[in-house]
């Protein structure tokens, strides 16, 4: 994590607001806190951070509820989310881990297993930032070579209707020997596109979709 990434602290407890701010501060992490539901969601919308450590025992609007309006919205929902609670039931867990919280950590907590979390959660969001550019590119260049091998046949087109205006005037050998390697050059490259096109859909049978990848990566730092 080359850049300094945002931390937003959700929390009603202005000590361990306090606490946090300090240590992750002192960690390089930017900081910012809320002290309840109501104003972290302002500051999800302001301050945009890159993960929300959420108690969710609060005034006005709980944790739960928070995240279901930032997991609900298609400009928020990618943030990722540790879930700071009291609760130690297994239905409670479950029901964090649905909603799509990416973490839950039990108090009392221990900072340096929070901190792991933090940072394990922050590298994993990362790689599935990677994954989907690299998704998008490849996307876009399955189109580019789609669109290549079409240009390619209305080429080939256009060189048959030539040749067919030659030999009604006659025919000329230099010219039909240029347009004969022209023929060849587009078919070799004809078939490369062809053979990069199958490479890349063995790659697709091969990938994991990005819905199970995420689910995937976000239980990594929840297993024992």
């Amino acid at each position: 994590m080359n850049t300094q990434k945002k931390i937003l602290v959700v929390d009603d407890e202005t000590i361990n607001l306090d606490f946090f701010e300090l240590m992750l501060s002192k960690l390089g992490f930017i900081v910012e806190k809320a002290k309840d539901g109501v104003e972290g969601l302002e500051k999800v919308k302001r301050f945009l951070p890159d993960l929300v450590l959420l108690d969710n025992i609060m005034p006005r609007m709980s944790g739960w509820e928070l995240t279901k309006l930032i997991k609900g919205d298609p400009k928020y929902k990618e943030i990722p989310i540790i879930m700071l609670s009291a609760l130690d039931d297994v239905k409670d867990k479950v029901e964090g881990f649905e909603m799509g919280v990416d973490d839950y950590i039990t108090k009392p907590f221990n900072f340096s297993e929070v901190l792991a979390r933090i940072k394990a959660v922050l590298r994993n969001r990362e790689l599935f930032g990677q994954i989907v550019a690299r998704e998008s590119r490849l996307s876009l260049a399955e189109e580019l070579s789609a669109d290549i091998k079409h240009t390619l046949l209305e080429f080939v087109k256009s060189i048959d209707d030539l040749d067919a205006a030659i030999d009604k005037l006659g025919g000329n050998s230099q010219i039909v020997e240029k347009t004969q390697g022209v023929r060849r050059h587009i078919a070799e490259l004809d078939a490369r596109l062809e053979k990069t096109l199958v490479q890349w859909e063995d790659l697709k049978k091969n990938e994991i979709g990005l819905p199970l990848l995420e689910v995937q990566i976000r239980e990594l730092p929840n297993q024992e």
